[in-house]
């Protein structure tokens, strides 16, 4: 054997089918040594269960399913290596973590090695500690007289377990991982791997999960590196991708394989990746929790023209249907400008005037409200009226209600519980509201589906007369860097001062964020782009009596 033939299988896994996953990692496999002549087949980490599967692991019969899939991989007999990742029974501990997260390697019918997670993060979305123990020994394995390594994941990042491998002479290090994607991502990957073939003198294939699981999106980007630290194979993101490299054993040499291999890309635009990931966010929640399609309530207004973009880039207008619903402080411009995205999208559209249901409800509550001034609360109203359309649509279609708040908003509480955050996914609620406008012209630099005034025109919820955003807010510009300090970089209102803000619009800022929590505890899950998300990345207190200060 003069070579290696290696594949990373960069596969979207559902959380929980472990007899599923299995079946995916033995179809990439036998695709891999048909189409590649692959020696060895390398997939993410926790292949089995798939990424992250939370509370899952602690289910009784988590053991007798893992066992039962490790024996069909062993028994399909592959001529192949397969390295792939699962759960492992630890010491028994009725008060703590009980299980290893592992890699392994199966050949010739038989589990030969097997690798236990050093590092545990437990950060940001990461909570392995809860359910992991970390190991301690560093196995290698050989082919054709390569010494292969294995890590997992923040091992690779930590570099704690490197120095063990140094040690032992490895040519190559595969690291198995299921790292999610917020911006800028990829390039600090990039980044570290390079750093760890120099440190190792070896090269790595860095295997990444590809898709969407709840909030999160694993956007993939495998890499294959040599020991000089030149990328020589990169996969596609947001896409499942087998990539072939060759090992030359007597070089020592990590090579490209020339029929596998197209040109290596440079790392697309933070646009095209924020839009790529919200739009494979869309469709893996929709399609891997059995809905038949989506609805959304179409306003005319640039928040739910983007979220109307991206479902049928995630879907197809087949599966999508779109609601206008008027109420008298509808401009026709709004009107004539959700049309015509419906009609550019190519999507079924319907009007439902809200008039006569807001008039049943303030008409009820007439009694009661005689003593007080019309306020927020018949605004609210409105927004809820068009809550209860959407989820008799979604009751009977079968159809998700996609809500259409950003970052912004739901930062500041400026949405309507029970109305317009009525549903089951909010696509922009990691998206701050600048950053909206943005999307909204990339998107249309691809094929035009937003029309230019939606675009142009002050955002507006369209609840009162003459009504405009930055009437109770401050203009989007400020707001969202305000809100980029204090919720992702947790900056004090005197250090968000310091920067050149009104001492005043901060105190309100963060007043409103933290008085919101409530709202937002209450929110329908959202698609993840930022290091600082709303729901498994913050997490505070609803009751609690923290004073903001300086």
């Amino acid at each position: 054997m003069s070579t290696l033939n290696i594949v990373m299988a960069q596969i979207n896994p559902l959380v929980g089918d472990i007899d599923g996953n299995k079946d995916l990692i033995l179809n990439s496999a036998k695709q891999a040594i048909t189409r590649y002549g692959a020696d060895v087949v390398v997939f993410p980490e926790l292949t089995l269960t798939g990424y992250p599967p939370e509370d899952l692991l602690l289910r009784p019969s988590l053991e007798k399913r893992i066992a039962a899939a490790l024996s069909a991989l062993c028994e399909a007999n592959l001529d192949c290596y397969l390295v792939f990742g699962y759960t492992k029974k630890a010491t028994p501990n009725p008060y703590g973590p009980s299980l290893f997260n592992m890699a392994g390697v199966i050949h010739k019918g038989a589990l030969i090695c097997e690798y236990a997670k050093h590092c545990l993060p437990n950060y940001q979305v990461f909570d392995e500690k809860r359910y992991f123990v970390p190991g301690s020994e560093m196995p290698t394995f050989q082919v054709g007289g390569v010494t292969i390594g294995m890590s997992i994941c923040e091992d690779i990042w930590e570099g704690a377990p490197l120095g063990e491998l140094k040690k032992a002479g490895i040519d190559l290090l595969l690291n198995l991982n299921a790292s999610p994607y917020h911006q800028n991502k990829q390039a600090i990957r990039e980044t570290l791997i390079q750093q760890r073939t120099q440190e190792l003198d070896a090269s790595i294939l860095y295997v990444n999960q590809v898709g969407g699981q709840d909030e999160l999106v694993f956007d993939g980007g495998s890499m294959a590196w040599d020991a000089q630290g030149v990328m020589v194979a990169r996969s596609p993101l947001f896409e499942a991708d087998l990539k072939a490299v060759t090992y030359e054993i007597e070089q020592k040499r990590l090579v490209a394989k020339p029929v596998s291999q197209p040109a290596i890309a440079d790392i697309d635009s933070p646009l095209a990746t924020i839009y790529q990931a919200l739009v494979l966010g869309v469709k893996d929640y929709v399609n891997k929790n059995g809905f038949n399609g989506v609805v959304l309530g179409l306003s005319g207004g640039i928040d739910s023209a983007l979220t109307l973009a991206v479902a049928v880039d995630a879907l197809g207008p087949e599966r999508v249907q779109a609601v206008m619903m008027p109420f008298r402080y509808t401009s026709e411009m709004s009107k004539t400008d959700a049309e015509q995205e419906a009609i550019w999208l190519g999507v079924p559209y319907h009007t439902i005037s809200i008039e006569n249901i807001y008039e049943s409800f303030t008409s009820s509550l007439a009694e009661m409200f005689a003593n007080h001034k019309v306020d927020t609360t018949e605004e609210n109203i409105q927004a809820r009226s068009r809550g209860v359309l959407l989820m008799a649509i979604s009751n009977k279609l079968g159809y998700l209600v996609l809500t259409t708040g950003n970052k912004s908003e739901m930062s500041v509480g400026y949405a309507t519980l029970y109305g317009d955050m009525a549903g089951g996914l909010d696509v922009l609620k990691d998206v701050p509201k600048t950053t909206v406008f943005e999307l909204a012209k990339y998107r249309n630099t691809l094929s035009r589906v937003i029309p230019e005034t939606v675009i142009t025109r002050p955002p507006s919820a369209e609840l009162a007369p003459d009504q405009k955003d930055e009437d109770s807010l401050p203009d989007y510009p400020t707001l969202d860097a305000i809100l980029e300090l204090y919720v992702e970089q947790d900056f004090s209102h005197a250090e968000i001062v310091a920067q050149g803000y009104d001492a005043d619009i901060v105190r309100r800022v963060i007043r409103l964020v933290d008085i919101n929590e409530y709202k937002r505890r209450q929110a329908p899950i959202g698609i993840r782009i930022s290091e600082k998300a709303f729901g498994r990345d913050r997490r505070y207190p609803i009751t609690n009596g923290w004073k903001i200060g300086e």
